[in-house]
């Protein structure tokens, strides 16, 4: 059974980060919503000196905190918005620099802990925000209205053929299209997020996830009731699909909380009637409005925005962290005081998840964030690497021992 890390290695004290609200009600649009759970909480880092950058390897702009043992570094900058990434079949790094409208490759050839260039391999692409390998190499992208298929590579890597494989996706409202491949080959999964914050939507493919075969052809729902599910990857291993989810906004500072779904066929999540599987929506939910709903395996602080997440599959970590989830929370627009703008992690023990606890904390300074993480992805060296779109930067983490 594994344990706790940061309950063995360091003294830590436990806070929620948003107040209990059992037992409260809330008064939006002339409705009522009871919610008798409490809010959830994170357990937080203990405090820590002052991190120590390797030398040799890029600081990150302020400190960040981790757990002991481990160190942070810049290992790309320079970027234009940089959102989800990728492994390529070489085992290097690519990720859709949306600010850019490009995707780039990021090769570390001489392993030294920073990207050798910016190479760019896909030119004049609007606004990307995601990509996908194929089995036949083959990289797919999603942009806010159709996915992109680009093929036959030069020498340089740079892809000469671009296919649209699925187009009239519905754009605008929460505009980024996630794609990813079932661990069979067989399946293309899309994210698309809802048009709003909260309304009943004309097209069933909003807020929610679809499949498609991987030539575009056989649309189906997949699952729906997702408001906006940014970030879906599958638990190695295995055929589950997870997704995290961005809760409504308008109804308080700790209401309703954010979340990470396992993602079955057919599976409802609720919105817009139902939040969470447990709160009716004060204008689209009614008394039975949770009813069919299926519930989240994990609660997070309302208004983190959690993006991309990952299963930790790396051998460079202690053990302990073996199969262990890792969210990043790109941070608030819209609460009274500030949150997200980190990186959590949680012990995955037979398949559940545990408790939500801070991994990467120091984008947030005095109410004041000078970074957005977006996405998490396992590296071909077993580092975690972290994309940020504030700061432009992609970082990497890795462990150096006590």
């Amino acid at each position: 059974m594994k344990l706790n890390h940061h309950q063995l290695r360091v003294g830590i004290w436990v806070l929620g980060l948003s107040a209990i609200v059992a037992g409260c009600t809330l008064r939006l649009g002339g409705a009522n919503v009871v919610n008798d759970a409490p809010a959830p909480t994170t357990i937080p880092l203990a405090e820590t000196a002052e991190p120590i950058t390797p030398a040799g390897l890029i600081p990150t702009q302020k400190p960040i905190a981790l757990p002991p043992g481990f160190v942070i570094s810049v290992f790309a900058q320079g970027l234009q918005e940089p959102r989800m990434m990728t492994l390529g079949p070489d085992g290097q790094l690519y990720v859709a620099e949306r600010g850019a409208n490009r995707i780039l490759r990021l090769p570390d050839l001489n392993s030294d802990g920073i990207a050798d260039a910016l190479q760019v391999v896909a030119a004049e692409v609007n606004r990307p925000s995601s990509l996908a390998f194929y089995r036949d190499g083959s990289l797919y992208v999603g942009l806010t209205n159709r996915i992109l298929r680009f093929s036959e590579p030069d020498a340089q890597g740079v892809y000469q053929k671009r296919e649209v494989v699925i187009p009239n996706l519905p754009p605008g409202g929460h505009h980024t299209r996630t794609v990813l491949f079932s661990p069979d080959w067989s399946t293309l999964f899309v994210s698309i997020g809802s048009s709003c914050n909260v309304c009943q939507e004309e097209d069933p493919r909003r807020a929610a996830i679809v499949r498609y075969n991987p030539d575009g052809s056989g649309e189906q729902i997949y699952a729906r009731g997702l408001r906006n599910a940014v970030g879906i990857v599958f638990r190695p291993g295995t055929d589950e699909l997870w997704a995290t989810n961005n809760g409504r906004d308008m109804m308080g500072d700790d209401l309703p909380p954010d979340t990470v779904q396992r993602v079955h066929q057919g599976d409802d999540f609720g919105w817009p009637r139902c939040h969470a599987g447990r709160i009716a929506d004060p204008e689209f939910g009614k008394q039975d409005g949770c009813n069919g709903v299926r519930s989240p395996e994990v609660e997070l602080q309302a208004h983190s925005a959690p993006l991309g997440l990952t299963f930790y599959s790396g051998t460079q970590f202690p053990a302990s962290y073996q199969g262990d989830l890792f969210v990043a929370f790109h941070g608030s627009w819209n609460r009274s005081v500030p949150t997200g703008y980190k990186v959590v992690h949680m012990d995955m023990q037979d398949g559940q998840p545990g408790a939500v606890q801070d991994f990467a904390v120091g984008w947030l300074v005095g109410g004041s964030a000078w970074g957005r993480p977006v996405d998490v992805i396992t590296g071909a060296d077993g580092a975690l690497y972290v994309s940020d779109d504030g700061a432009g930067v992609i970082y990497r983490i890795f462990y150096v021992g006590d």
